[in-house]
């Protein structure tokens, strides 16, 4: 098993990017490797790290199909519906509760 080479926050070579570097430059990966990470140091915890990859291996992003985005519209809408109400909240229900957030107050109210 070979190590990669560990860089500093901001000391990276040219020709490497993170994902979220590559997806703004409108790339992804396209199943290559990692080739080295960036350790970004904190005071309290472990470093944070970012894993990079070769610019000139990534493949453009695969574009947006009507079919996927009504795929994703509608996996979208069903984090928005509540299970107890079955009311489109308007907003993504936190996983915490479990459901909206008028259905989760309401016990609270009755008592």
């Amino acid at each position: 098993m070979t190590t990669i080479p560990v860089y500093r926050w901001r000391l990276a070579p040219d020709g490497l990017a993170t994902r979220r570097q590559l997806r703004a430059a409108g790339l992804r990966p396209g199943g290559q490797d990692v080739v080295a990470q960036i350790e970004r140091p904190r005071r309290r915890r472990g470093p944070l790290v970012a894993y990079l990859y070769r610019i000139d291996r990534a493949r453009p992003v695969r574009p947006m199909t009507a079919r996927r985005a009504a795929a994703l519209a509608k996996a979208n809408a069903a984090r928005r519906r509540c299970p107890t109400c079955r009311r489109d909240a308007g907003y993504v229900i936190p996983a915490s509760l479990g459901m909206c957030v008028p259905c989760a107050d309401a016990p609270h109210l009755a008592a």
